[in-house]
């Protein structure tokens, strides 16, 4: 790795100072997708071709409700306006993609419940979660036998995915304060950080999420055995290229270990995809429909905010532009 000026260092250590001050802004009630309580193409598994002389099956009228949303901050996003609903620390938009879904299916007020909440993990699904703001009944119970829909968007807290971003960034400053003074660095410490002891410690977070994951769906399932689920993958937040982050991210994160982030989130999001299948339930990819919208791209096109966002908006998490293009896939997978 060449060595690294004095001003580089610097500026380093600043932007990581900002990015560690925004995640850490976002615990409990506004979290983002890190397992210390901040929050985090393919449209689902869709019928295949009937065999020759077979009879079709007929399409399935997209549900019209009750519909319930489950989730975390992804889902409920924090800080976009209007702030709705209770408890305040859930963080919960009345422009989310939850409620621009329900409004588009026209359906009822009594028909739709949002009971997302910023910071959720799977846990947080069947047990009351405390916020900074109120507690947030467990989200489970807001399903009956009645209902016939769900969309279900976690996992990503339950992985630890920002708290890897910080770790990234805080890997990335020890190492140009180590290649200051002339001592060995890595091209990608954050990937030697998750691999030491020869393991992938992040693959087996992942892992672990997903056998949660399958137990949230087979709850699901009980408590509303006649609802149609959806569960909504996690939006790119980098750009194929990750190198071409380095205009908004600077040397915050290695170059290398960005490559290693957007390779976690596409295993996560995988995760998701094959839990979803697994559980009868429909997989809605939001990754693919977010190329080119990713946090590096520019402030008129991007649907998730850097770390450094747009004033008074949550970092790392998807702006307005973003839950309605999510709202926008998801509609197209109920609608089938």
């Amino acid at each position: 790795m060449p060595r690294t000026t004095r001003p580089a260092v610097v500026v380093t250590a600043g932007l990581a100072a900002l990015l560690l001050a925004g995640l850490a802004g976002c615990s409990g009630g506004g979290g983002a997708d890190g397992s210390d309580g901040s929050d985090r193409g393919f449209a689902g598994a869709l019928p295949g071709r009937a065999p020759a002389g077979a009879t079709p099956t007929p399409t399935p009228t997209p549900p019209s409700g009750p519909y319930v949303a489950l989730g975390d901050s992804y889902t409920a996003g924090p800080k976009i306006a209007p702030q709705v609903g209770e408890p305040g620390g859930c963080g919960r938009s009345g422009v989310n993609y939850p409620a621009l879904v329900a409004k588009a299916l026209a359906l009822a007020p009594g028909q739709f419940r949002d009971v997302s909440c910023s910071g959720a993990r799977t846990g947080d699904l069947k047990a009351v979660q405390k916020t900074d703001d109120g507690a947030n009944p467990a989200q489970l119970d807001a399903l009956t036998p009645a209902t016939r829909l769900v969309t279900l968007g976690i996992g990503g807290n339950d992985a630890g995915f920002m708290q890897v971003m910080t770790e990234c960034a805080k890997d990335t400053l020890v190492g140009a304060v180590k290649d200051l003074v002339g001592g060995k660095t890595s091209a990608a410490p954050c990937r030697e950080h998750y691999a030491s002891g020869g393991a992938d410690q992040l693959q087996a977070r992942v892992d672990e999420a997903g056998g949660k994951v399958a137990d949230v769906l087979r709850e699901i399932r009980r408590r509303s055995p006649q609802a149609r689920v959806y569960v909504v993958g996690y939006p790119a937040l980098l750009p194929t290229d990750p190198v071409s982050c380095g205009p908004v991210l600077g040397t915050t994160i290695a170059a290398a270990d960005l490559g290693f982030l957007a390779e976690k989130e596409r295993q996560l999001n995988g995760m998701l995809k094959q839990r979803a299948e697994a559980a009868g339930a429909v997989f809605v990819d939001t990754a693919g429909p977010s190329a080119g919208h990713d946090m590096c791209a520019g402030e008129d096109s991007r649907w998730i905010e850097p770390p450094f966002p747009a004033h008074g908006l949550t970092p790392i998490h998807p702006n307005a532009k973003g839950q309605e293009a999510v709202a926008g896939v998801v509609l197209k997978a109920v609608r089938g």
